[in-house]
């Protein structure tokens, strides 16, 4: 099972495994309406978890950044997310994140990048450059 396995070895064992099985959909641009198609799906699961389902409420507002320090700023912002999903709306959600990360995948494979090296690049810039990064 994954379990045994760490994190880069899931990876590229799922990257590679995508490049053995993908077949219909092997063109650049499949891969990339693919992508926006699981991504539109990603947001109509969380917006059927608010509107259908209610297990979660969205309630957006203006963020304020009244704190002095980046660590107080960080307690005073907020997803705007209330309420956590409930089984259904998580396997749901999951879904349709498994089906973008396998178009995601794919896409690497189309351009030789390996998506351990990806995650490691960002980790490394993020950890570095903290509050800075900005994204």
């Amino acid at each position: 099972m994954v379990k045994d396995k760490s994190c880069d070895e899931v990876l590229y064992d799922f990257q590679h495994q995508v490049e053995n099985s993908l077949l219909r959909h092997k063109s650049i641009l499949d891969i990339m309406t693919k992508m926006e198609e699981y991504n539109s799906r990603m947001n109509r699961a969380i917006a059927k978890s608010c509107t259908m389902c209610g297990c979660i409420e969205i309630n957006a507002k203006k963020q304020q950044y009244d704190g002095e320090t980046f660590e107080e700023s960080l307690k005073t912002i907020s997803s705007h997310v209330k309420g956590e999903l409930c089984p259904v709306c998580k396997e749901n959600l999951e879904r349709e994140i498994g089906s973008y990360l396998f178009y995601l995948m794919a896409m690497c494979n189309s351009f030789g990048i390996e998506i351990s090296d990806v995650l490691d690049r960002e980790y490394l810039n993020t950890k570095t450059l903290g509050f800075f990064s900005m994204k």
